[in-house]
């Protein structure tokens, strides 16, 4: 469980037929969606997270 509570990753998804952005623990749970990556990145800096960079 190390890290899920400090750390997210981003990855993009597609709902109703738009595409967005979804925020994810470090576990794979899902926490938010936000409507581009910029957002998303704010959102996690905002709640003193760290984001992870996925490949």
């Amino acid at each position: 469980m190390l890290g899920v509570s400090q750390v997210a990753y981003c990855r993009t998804v597609m709902q109703d037929g738009t595409e967005m952005v979804a925020i994810h623990a470090a576990d794979g749970t899902p926490m938010a969606i936000a409507e581009d990556e910029a957002s998303a990145l704010n959102a996690i800096l905002e709640h003193e997270m760290v984001p992870a960079l996925l490949q």
